[in-house]
């Protein structure tokens, strides 16, 4: 019986399907119907509606462009416009989202952050219980539920998360200070939606709001999340100024905003130049030139754009809503509070738009969609013959070196020439692209990598690779 069995299972092992290649999948996608997850994303298979080559100058976008970064994230099929001031974001731009939002996270917990989510539809009564109803004028989004009550989409969440603590009638002091943070989409009926991401009626907010014992202890963690703010722009590779700014309908006594120096921003700022005063021109008197703080400088004039906002709150929403805590006698005693934005969509135009070249995307180095991009031979020419090697490195890549597991895309368009798909790879800002043309038929294989931000292109073994890419720094 033994050697029957035997003799069975040989041709039925025989008779089983041999895992296919990459090419082998590809070129079987359409009976296989996508059931099976592909280790390597193919460059054919992204959901990138705006071709490159597709935008000509008759493109009835052109007229709708208004600054590099929308301009190069519409060309690249990163955005897409919906209603005005509002977008989709199409996939490679969810990916750069998620990583900004990861190190946001890592940031805001580091510093004693709990992530909450709070609802988009606010009550009007709320809002009318701080004054702010008919304070924002027509910012608000506004509408009815069937049952005639009001309600507002939410630009921002004091009034809410100041009630949600409200309730909390147990809170001590030993469990202060509390820092609650969301990122959510946030509303605003912006009059003249402009500049893609930059300024439009619907955006990602990262939104956190203190509650602290004392003002002492208030001014602490205000300080505390500037540092931290600090530290994520530093971690993007942006550079960042923090301004003394105007506290405007949100209120407080104390405010800064973090802007990115940019010809297009609408921030008006004044920058000393021999201390380190900065601020937003609506908080100094009117052709002011001397410095407040060295009085010895000039200040001097430049634009930004707004990508983080503190406000140190007092106790103008915790005072209305009774948000209160037990103290050391055991006594209620009303919470001081801060609150704390980030404009996430608007890091990531902004980010576009001051390292950007004119007709090339770059990316912040953890924010690219993608880390690698490798490009085979054209198909049909003499070094077709090596696209396997290109699919070997695509694949390896990610096994070899963890932090680039999910991080590299064979480009396997071979129908294009390699030039044409390197113009592509250059325009949508892989950080680094490998060529398997030439130098992949000798012994050993050489490849050539093109590092976009030094604007270096370097040729290299497999060995080589790997070690250049070892110090890939990843979230």
């Amino acid at each position: 019986m033994e050697p029957v069995l035997h003799s069975f299972w040989s041709r039925a092992w025989q008779c089983l399907p041999r895992p296919l290649t990459l090419t082998q999948r590809n070129k079987h996608h359409a009976s296989a119907h996508g059931k099976h997850p592909r280790a390597v994303p193919l460059v054919s298979r992204l959901y990138q509606p705006f071709n490159l080559r597709d935008l000509g100058p008759d493109s009835r976008l052109q007229g709708e462009q208004t600054c590099r970064s929308q301009r190069l994230m519409q060309q690249a099929g990163l955005i897409y416009p919906s209603n005005p001031g509002c977008y989709y974001y199409l996939p490679a731009t969810v990916r750069s989202m998620e990583k900004l939002v990861q190190v946001i996270d890592q940031e805001m917990q580091g510093i004693g952050g709990q992530k909450l989510d709070m609802p988009s539809l606010c009550s009007a009564d709320l809002w009318r219980s701080s004054e702010r109803w008919g304070l924002m004028g027509k910012e608000l989004f506004r509408l009815k539920d069937r049952h005639g009550a009001d309600y507002c989409l939410g630009p921002t969440h004091e009034e809410a998360v100041t009630t949600l603590v409200a309730h909390q009638t147990t809170l001590s002091y030993k469990q202060l200070p509390l820092l609650l943070y969301q990122i959510t989409r946030k509303f605003r009926d912006e009059p003249k939606p402009k500049f893609g991401l930059l300024r439009g009626r619907e955006f990602y907010m990262k939104d956190m709001y203190s509650f602290d014992v004392s003002e002492e202890a208030a001014h602490q963690t205000y300080e505390s999340v500037c540092e931290a703010y600090t530290r994520l722009f530093a971690r993007l590779g942006l550079r960042c100024v923090q301004v003394q700014a105007d506290t405007g309908n949100i209120g407080g006594t104390l405010s800064h905003e973090f802007q990115l120096p940019a010809d297009i921003g609408e921030d008006r700022l004044l920058v000393c130049g021999t201390c380190s005063f900065s601020a937003n021109v609506e908080t100094l008197p009117p052709d002011q030139t001397d410095c407040p703080k060295c009085e010895t400088g000039t200040l001097e004039e430049s634009k930004g754009i707004e990508v983080g906002h503190t406000f140190y709150l007092g106790k103008k929403y915790s005072h209305i809503f009774n948000a209160a805590f037990s103290n050391t006698q055991n006594k209620p005693t009303i919470a001081e509070m801060g609150c704390y934005g980030l404009g996430v969509t608007r890091i990531l135009a902004a980010a576009v738009e001051v390292l950007s070249k004119d007709e090339e995307i770059r990316w912040p180095d953890l924010l690219a969609p993608y880390q690698v991009c490798v490009l085979p031979p054209k198909k049909g020419s003499k070094t077709g013959e090596a696209s396997n090697l290109a699919e070997d490195i695509a694949h390896s890549l990610g096994k070899t070196l963890p932090c680039l597991k999910g991080e590299v895309v064979l480009d396997d368009r071979t129908h294009m020439t390699i030039g044409k798909r390197l113009m592509d790879a250059k325009r949508l800002g892989y950080p680094y692209v490998v060529v398997v043309g030439q130098g992949a038929l000798e012994e050993p294989p050489i490849f050539e990598v093109i590092c976009q931000k030094r604007e270096e292109t370097m040729f290299l073994g497999k060995d080589g690779l790997v070690d250049l890419l070892r110090t890939v720094e990843t979230v």
